[in-house]
């Protein structure tokens, strides 16, 4: 009896721990004022030595697609979406990204000088300036945090379709020989599926 009792609660507790660690994963997008800035790895300053080793704070290698952020604010592991549907993943962090330093000195507005800093990778300076040149300081970013799991509202189902047999002169016969006057006939062209 003690070993049900113990089973039972061992199930229960793993059970409210896996039911808070799926509402925790679940957190919702979220879009960001951000004041995006660029480094990269070589081709002169604007880079230390963690950068030019393509080191970064969660240990990955930096490559191209991967941001610096303030992880108090985006955890790592975060997908980044900008306006040109341009995806980026949040992997490194920095004093002047935690800071905040470029949104508050090249904000005009209360909004921007509050905005969130990312900081985009590239791997040479030549590739950062000439985005930074074509691309606004400020942009909204969407957010999608990791391990998230968009909950669709609507189910599709898909229509029933009759179960067919393609013959060599590619006419389509159906497995049930007695069709209903009121059925539609099946064309060689609509035919996906060969059983």
């Amino acid at each position: 009896m003690k070993r049900l009792l113990t089973m039972s609660g061992l199930v229960l507790l793993f059970a409210s721990t896996a039911s808070a660690r799926e509402k925790a994963s679940v957190a919702p997008e979220q879009i960001f004022l951000t004041r995006v800035t660029v480094y990269w790895a070589s081709g002169g300053g604007g880079s230390d030595r963690y950068t030019r080793q393509h080191k970064c704070a969660t240990g990955m290698r930096l490559r191209a697609g991967h941001c610096a952020v303030d992880p108090r604010k985006i955890p790592y592991g975060s997908q980044l979406v900008f306006p040109d549907r341009t995806v980026l993943l949040a992997v490194d962090t920095g004093t002047a990204v935690r800071n905040r330093k470029a949104a508050r000195k090249a904000g005009r507005t209360v909004n921007e000088r509050s905005a969130i800093v990312v900081d985009r990778f590239f791997e040479t300076k030549r590739q950062a300036l000439g985005w930074a040149q074509r691309n606004p300081a400020f942009m909204a970013v969407r957010v999608v945090p990791p391990n998230y799991r968009a909950q669709s509202t609507t189910r599709v189902t898909q229509p029933a379709v009759p179960q067919t047999k393609l013959l060599a002169s590619n006419a389509l016969v159906a497995n049930n020989s007695r069709q209903s006057p009121n059925r539609a006939a099946v064309h060689p062209i609509s035919a996906t599926r060969m059983q």
